[in-house]
């Protein structure tokens, strides 16, 4: 593996800016509000890669307090790092050396761990051999903070490991309802005739200052001809 270098300062938009010279691992990305999403636990990362700036570098992009985040670079003290504690996520370089044997110790030491693959040197091959192993994600680098963390949180919600606060979804909520009403041209006052429900409560509603009830949602559904299910499906999960 070609050794990746990246500057040690880390900039106001949370990512970490190479100089001209050096190749970067990621890219800047604006900052999200951390306390949207909130941990059914510790959640415990393990970053597998023989660069060990690479592995400070998404060390610190995934840092925030619920997250336990591990790394080693030396081959040889690789298998017992695996081996140390259970991981709910392993990042893993795919052309460290002795790749196969890695991806072993992994399976063998953490059957309930998902992988994501990062790379420098992305193929149809390699992405195809990370499909047959059954890894959760491929990222090819430099990729933006902003990225990485989406792919985390969203393999962590898989495991039902991260959820959404209750105010970032009622926010959420809101907003896919307000932007199916806007697509059927109805205002406010329209959407209230239709479903009964009346103009301030809509509105609270829209702006996820107030949480709706089943019966309301099902009346909003009504309203905008879908599914409450299909409410939730539009639901934006933040990065």
């Amino acid at each position: 593996m070609v050794s990746l270098r990246v500057e040690n300062t880390r900039s106001k938009s949370n990512g970490f800016t190479p100089t001209q010279e050096e190749p970067a691992v990621l890219e800047a990305a604006p900052e999200k509000n951390s306390d949207e999403l909130f941990c059914a636990g510790e959640v415990r990362i393990l970053i597998v890669d023989d660069d060990p700036s690479v592995g400070r570098v998404i060390q610190s992009a995934l840092a925030r307090r619920d997250f336990f985040v591990d790394a080693v670079s030396d081959p040889a003290q690789m298998e017992a790092k695996i081996q140390e504690r259970p991981y709910h996520i392993v990042i893993l370089d795919y052309v460290i050396p002795g790749l196969e044997k890695v991806l072993g110790w992994v399976r063998e030491h953490q059957p309930e761990a998902s992988i994501i693959v990062v790379t420098g040197y992305p193929s149809i091959d390699s992405a195809l051999n990370c499909l047959r192993a059954g890894t959760f994600d491929y990222l090819t680098k430099p990729f933006q903070v902003a990225q990485l963390q989406k792919v985390v949180n969203r393999c962590l919600e898989n495991k039902g490991l991260l959820r959404m606060s209750e105010e970032a979804l009622r926010e959420s909520l809101g907003a896919a309802i307000r932007e199916k009403r806007k697509a059927l041209g109805l205002t406010l006052a329209q959407m209230a005739q239709r479903t009964g429900v009346s103009l301030g409560y809509l509105s609270q509603i829209e702006l996820g200052k107030n949480s709706a009830s089943i019966e309301t949602l099902y009346r909003i559904s009504l309203g905008l001809g879908v599914k409450i299910a299909d409410l939730f499906q539009a639901v934006q999960i933040p990065s």
